[in-house]
């Protein structure tokens, strides 16, 4: 199944992808059917699916959004020596971090560039995962039963920001309206093996990013295993996985995103995102 938002008679709501047409579910939003269970949902009204009125599937967090850093060792390796002075050694554990929500726009909305706040832009295109069950310290071996569903994120950063506050990233990942994501949530019957999906990212039709999340430093179930240690992880919580080598900054020269750009991120078993950066005053 794909679940979406969608705007219809002016109010966003949720629905089930289904072919040309889109089945709207009689909640809220997709929190609201996650903590319903997907045996919950029910028939409903049924409208022609139209991609300009899809919005981000999640738009409810009760945290910050959940990320993971350095999660593929190719990217890890391509930005040693050009951290400005924070290098560290290959981590021993996942290193996380996190995003303030108001990050997040719909997987066609533009994403908002201030170039007074930032000289450095650059794009991540992610594999991200929504949690479906409430669970603290889970096992490896259960941690994929906790999985609702899979999404793509583009985690654009500012690279500047980043390095200039102490070494945490929060301020450098967390601008207003600059992080895409959908274009819907799949469900793990349906997306096969997380551990399996093709991951790449274009700038202007030109390819930056192209990998396979077998790459991933720290597969899907350590990363939630890890995560939950001690911290209880809750339905709709929405978690990404990390991107692979090629960013903009770690290029020789470097490549940093500009106003007029199209930045898109796609994934073999889920789709796309398509995001133009359009100027906003964010300072």
């Amino acid at each position: 199944m794909r679940f979406v938002t969608v705007v219809y008679a002016g109010a966003e709501r949720p629905g089930v992808l289904d072919g040309d047409e889109v089945v709207l579910l009689p909640y809220d939003d997709v929190v609201a059917v996650i903590e319903a269970g997907t045996d919950a949902v029910l028939t409903g009204e049924r409208i022609p699916f139209r991609e300009q009125d899809l919005r981000a599937p999640l738009r409810r967090f009760r945290r910050d959004i959940l990320c993971t850093g350095w999660n593929y060792w190719d990217h890890f390796e391509e930005s040693r020596g050009k951290r400005e002075g924070q290098d560290v050694d290959r981590p021993e554990h996942p290193t996380f971090f996190t995003k303030g929500p108001d990050v997040v726009v719909g997987p066609n909305d533009p994403i908002a560039y201030d170039p007074a706040l930032s000289a450095k832009w650059d794009y991540e295109a992610e594999l991200a995962l929504v949690i479906g069950r409430t669970g603290r310290s889970i096992n490896v071996e259960d941690a994929l039963d906790h999985v609702w569903g899979y999404t793509l994120a583009n985690d654009v950063s500012q690279r500047d920001l980043q390095r200039a506050h102490g070494g945490q990233w929060l301020k450098g990942k967390s601008i207003d309206a600059t992080m895409p994501l959908g274009p819907w949530i799949v469900t793990p019957d349906e997306l096969g093996d997380p551990q399996d999906v093709r991951l790449t990212c274009l700038l202007n039709g030109e390819v930056m990013q192209d990998a396979s999340t077998k790459q991933m430093a720290y597969d899907i179930a350590t990363l939630i295993s890890e995560l939950s240690f001690g911290m209880t992880l809750r339905p709709g919580d929405l978690l990404l996985t990390g991107t692979p080598s090629g960013i903009g900054n770690a290029r020789e020269p470097q490549v940093f995103l500009k106003e007029g750009d199209e930045v898109v991120t796609r994934a073999d078993k889920i789709g796309e995102l398509r995001n133009t950066l359009a100027y906003q005053e964010l300072t």
